[in-house]
């Protein structure tokens, strides 16, 4: 199946399944910042805000998506920012690799120069690994930054990587 997964950008008749997913993430409270759920309007207007919104799609059937938009402005534009959300019935086929992969090559093209995770959740191992796996740096630790939906704090491990050309 992994093979036959493909990384497009969004259209509109994706935004029922893209949203679910983000839900999804956020529902779960241990990964999104973002605590407010998205509807079809306001999950249409948020992922046509990106720079780019792309999705895994396999046999008409989307199983995750990312958003790329810049990290900060002026002297600091050319550093951009991702999320990622695979859906939990779609997880552990290297989806989130493949999202990844699509992304550094688009952020790219916008002409970013790095791309920067602020709030990598220490507990998060599978994300962790698989950001060093393909050459993100961990910049360090930030104590108690993330509030998880419990309402216990865990510490966030902000992540970069140069993006080549």
């Amino acid at each position: 199946m992994t093979k036959d997964i493909i990384i497009r950008g969004f259209k509109q008749e994706d935004l029922p399944a893209m949203i679910n997913i983000w839900n999804e993430v956020v529902e779960d409270g241990i990964a999104f910042p973002q605590e407010e759920m998205l509807d079809l309007e306001s999950g249409a207007d948020f992922f046509a805000s990106q720079s780019y919104t792309g999705v895994a799609e396999w046999n008409g059937i989307i199983l995750g998506l990312y958003i790329l938009h810049p990290n900060n402005v002026g002297r600091c534009g050319h550093i951009c920012n991702a999320s990622y959300a695979v859906s939990s019935e779609a997880r552990g086929q290297h989806i989130g690799k493949k999202l990844v992969e699509d992304c550094l090559e688009k952020a790219k093209e916008h002409g970013f120069k790095i791309l920067q995770f602020n709030a990598v959740v220490e507990s998060n191992t599978v994300a962790r690994a698989l950001y060093e796996r393909l050459g993100f740096k961990q910049l360090g630790t930030i104590p108690g930054g993330f509030r998880m939906k419990d309402g216990h704090y865990e510490n966030i491990c902000p992540y970069y990587i140069e993006i080549g050309g």
